[in-house]
């Protein structure tokens, strides 16, 4: 989508709180910002992770790659928290039943 030249908005954060670390990801991500999230998520080591994607706009085939890496390196650890546009893709990709997905 044409945004006037403006950037397209993603953020990625972290923040930890004893063994649980929680990534909240905002805006597209793409092949442009996938690995940012991927890497944010896995800079702290923790026992749990929650990967919040509800405010994501936009996930494409390197947000999913990105996604499944993660659920194979965080086997057993990892929570991801879909916006509807995110289990739209991953119900298309054949992804909607994992595990680590948890819908609302």
């Amino acid at each position: 989508m044409d945004q006037g030249g403006a950037p397209p908005v993603f953020s990625a954060s972290a923040e930890l709180d004893g063994d649980h670390l929680r990534v909240v990801v905002i805006g597209e991500v793409d092949m442009a910002t996938a690995d940012t999230m991927l890497q944010t998520t896995l800079r702290e080591p923790a026992e749990r992770v929650t990967l919040d994607l509800r405010g994501v706009t936009f996930f494409d085939s390197a947000a999913i790659h990105a996604v499944v890496r993660l659920a194979d390196r965080l086997s057993g650890r990892l929570t991801v928290l879909p916006s509807r546009q995110v289990v739209r893709v991953l119900e298309i990709s054949g992804l909607a039943e994992q595990g680590w997905l948890h819908r609302d």
